[in-house]
């Protein structure tokens, strides 16, 4: 990815862009193939890869349901710790940044079932005076299902070029400050929308730091603590959890890298495992594991958090670019890939971390990925290794992947 790329790819939480400098301290790969599960060789070949492109360390677990039992397949490649050199281990937690989109997403629609909000919804009606401002962003002409679908139009905050540098040049100085998701908003409303609402799609982390308010407005209680019991509880999820505007880690944890969005090779790496993620709020906040990942879209793409009306809303997907296969639902992104798997995933990445969960239909072979740095990532590879066994896709299919792992 070009130096553009990655600033586009940090304003929806991930980063991704090439890098030189290898390192050469490599955990030890788990087992190819489980018994009664696929092989999984090509995943560990990326994986090994990435560390070999200057990645400190990546770890990924997948997850297949046979008939009688559930196969686990762990791998790692590259260190935890750049100073230690410890590896990187299945239990480590990790800031999984916008895959948190499809946790608000999951409560909005358990609330619609219980009647006490519509996704049709303006949010207006939901947040009144919230959303005015610049050239036209008037929240009486937007729904709730075009927050969480991003054919809003509504700016996205992280885009702003006061809001880049705070997350670049002068991060290093302010990582630690709260940012309230009022602000966050208003940040949003400085600029004109991209687009009349439900005409097109962008996306925009505002669209779900305003899921999280109405979440707070309707229920009268913290988004994340109706997130921590509607979904993170009843999926079983028991490493997973909001930190609020805690810099801490719970353990067990490695360390995170950023290269704080420049992309040369000799770029200074800097240690941001410590740090306030609440100008991330319901959009990109969630700390969590490969584990609870792989369990928690088994349990969603499976079926078990939603009724059926509205499980079919959540994966009602609409396309990201004009003619495009690559398409988004509330919270989640569907593509086929070259090997007629369609697949269900998301990115996520914010400060020093990079992370992707994906999932087949029905949630029967999940796999969880995290980069412990935020400057390359080639989460196209990795989804295609592991759901077709073979190397880099080409053509449409290379095309259709880039565009599902390019803007989170």
């Amino acid at each position: 990815m070009t130096a553009r790329s990655l600033r586009r790819a940090l304003t929806g939480f991930v980063m991704a862009a090439t890098a030189a400098g290898a390192l050469t301290a490599t955990a030890p790969a788990a087992s190819a193939a489980p018994a009664g599960g696929r092989d999984h060789r090509a995943t560990q070949e990326v994986m090994d890869a990435e560390v070999a492109a200057g990645v400190p360390g990546v770890l990924g677990q997948a997850r297949e349901r046979l008939q009688d039992r559930t196969v686990t397949w762990n791998g790692s490649s590259g260190v935890a710790d750049l100073n230690t050199g410890r590896p990187r281990l299945p239990e480590d937690r990790f800031r999984v940044g916008s895959i948190s989109k499809v946790f608000a997403s999951v409560v909005l629609l358990q609330l619609e079932a219980e009647g006490r909000l519509s996704l049709d919804d303006t949010v207006e009606s939901r947040l009144p005076g919230v959303l005015r401002g610049n050239g036209g962003h008037d929240g009486r002409n937007v729904t709730i299902r075009q927050l969480l679908n991003h054919s809003s139009g509504i700016y996205n905050y992280t885009e702003d070029d006061g809001f880049q540098k705070y997350l670049s040049t002068e991060y290093m100085q302010r990582r630690f400050e709260t940012r309230t998701p009022r602000e966050l908003v208003d940040v949003a409303l400085r600029h004109e929308p991209y687009f009349a609402p439900g005409t097109d799609f962008h996306y925009s982390n505002t669209n779900y730091i305003l899921a999280g308010m109405i979440v707070e407005k309707v229920t009268g209680r913290p988004y994340a603590t109706e997130i921590t019991q509607r979904v993170i509880r009843r999926a079983g999820l028991r490493a997973t959890t909001f930190p609020g505007t805690s810099p801490a880690m719970p353990n067990p944890h490695g360390r995170a890298y950023s290269k704080l969005l420049k992309t040369e090779p000799d770029a200074k790496v800097y240690d941001v495992t410590e740090l306030n993620p609440s100008w991330g709020g319901a959009a990109g906040a969630i700390i969590s594991t490969a584990g609870d990942l792989n369990r928690f879209y088994s349990v969603l793409l499976g079926g078990r958090l939603l009724p059926e009306k509205q499980q079919r809303e959540l994966l009602t997907t609409i396309p990201m670019e004009k003619d495009s296969q690559a398409r988004y639902g509330l919270g989640i992104m569907s593509a086929t890939l070259s090997c007629g798997v369609t697949v269900f995933s998301h990115s996520g990445g914010i400060h020093g971390s990079t992370s992707l969960v994906v999932s087949d239909e029905k949630g029967g072979h999940t796999a969880a990925f995290n980069y412990n740095g935020d400057w390359h990532a080639d989460l196209v590879s990795l989804v295609q290794a592991e759901y077709c066994g073979t190397a880099k896709p080409t053509g449409a299919a290379r095309d259709t992947l880039n565009k599902l792992t390019a803007l989170r």
